[in-house]
């Protein structure tokens, strides 16, 4: 190999273990605290010998479930974690669930198997395919939840045409993977023909292919990006060693743009990983985004760089060092 390209493969390699060193986030609330319990909890699946389980957050009671006659969405969540840890209802999301309610949202939650949970890595093309399983494990299982959605939509109480899948960190990405590979027809759960997601909001996100710069068949749904422009735990621009490509928000972006694709993006110039668990400081924009995008159907393209070091964001900089000490 060139020196370019080692550098590039150990690059891809770092980028990688920090994801799969992430622990679930750590959104700072004064709420934080707060008991807010599900209105019900559903097993959709056992696989191998996991049994994974939803959580339902209904809309608030009075709350306004509708937009001008327009139907809200329902928001399908996945937990960040670096596919080794996290919860599906850990208690710093909960703030941001009951804010969700309140706006009329209704907020499913699940679980997944967690790929890298136990995996030590040793480095090389193997690590990388070990934790490129865990992505697609990962999005399996989410197909899995969305047929279970569907098939129990009315105990539940959602529109199945109506869902907005949305992830932190490793759940960003599982969305991102999911929503691309389902729009390349590779949904590996039997989801309904023609079955689409209404939407995609990804908090520090990326796709990770082994097949080259991510291209879709089909327009991905409205998608709106959230991200550090200085993450270094998964990345924000692109990293390519021959097939493999890790496409952060910056590269994805360019792709939408190139083809047309509708996107909302919030870049935080000079934020790292953080903003992966920005959701309760950047609920404005998520508001905006399912309000115009999704329930009105607008095809409003927004990108933006905060250029602001005081930007309201969770403190601390999730990096692996400041969340795990030197372990």
């Amino acid at each position: 190999m060139t020196n370019k390209i080692l550098m590039n493969m150990n690059t891809l390699l770092k980028r990688l273990t920090l994801v799969a060193a992430l622990i679930a986030g750590f959104l700072t609330s004064a709420n934080a605290q707060e008991k807010y319990s599900p209105s019900g909890t559903y097993q959709f699946a056992v696989k191998d010998g996991n049994a994974l389980f939803l959580d339902e957050y209904p809309a608030s009671a009075g709350s306004e479930t509708s937009l001008k006659g327009y139907e809200k969405p329902s928001i399908v969540f996945v937990f960040g974690g670096g596919f080794k840890g996290g919860e599906r209802s850990h208690k710093d999301y909960l703030p941001w669930f009951k804010m969700l309610n309140d706006e009329g949202y209704t907020v499913l939650t699940i679980d997944y198997r967690l790929g890298m949970k136990g995996v030590k890595t040793k480095g090389g093309i193997g690590s990388v395919k070990q934790f490129y399983h865990s992505v697609r494990i990962a999005s399996e299982d989410l197909f899995s939840a969305t047929k279970y959605i569907i098939d129990n939509a009315k105990t539940l109480k959602v529109n199945p045409d109506n869902l907005v899948i949305c992830g932190s960190s490793a759940g960003a990405m599982t969305v991102l993977e999911s929503e691309w590979m389902l729009c390349n027809g590779k949904a590996t759960e039997a989801l309904p023909e023609g079955f689409r997601y209404a939407g995609v909001m990804s908090f520090s996100g990326a796709i990770l292919s082994r097949e080259g710069m991510p291209k879709y068949s089909q327009a991905p749904a409205p998608t709106a990006f959230f991200h550090g422009t200085a993450d270094k735990v998964v990345n924000y621009g692109n990293i390519r060693v021959f097939n493999w490509v890790f496409a952060g928000t910056d590269k994805l972006v360019k792709i939408f743009r190139k083809n047309g694709y509708v996107y909302n993006a919030l870049r935080f110039k000079d934020h790292k990983h953080e903003i992966a668990d920005s959701m309760v400081e950047t609920f404005p924009d998520q508001i905006r985004f399912l309000e115009t995008n999704i329930t009105r159907k607008v095809a409003r393209t927004v990108d933006s760089t905060i250029d602001d070091p005081e930007a309201p964001v969770p403190s601390g900089s999730a990096n692996r060092k400041e969340m795990y000490g030197n372990n």
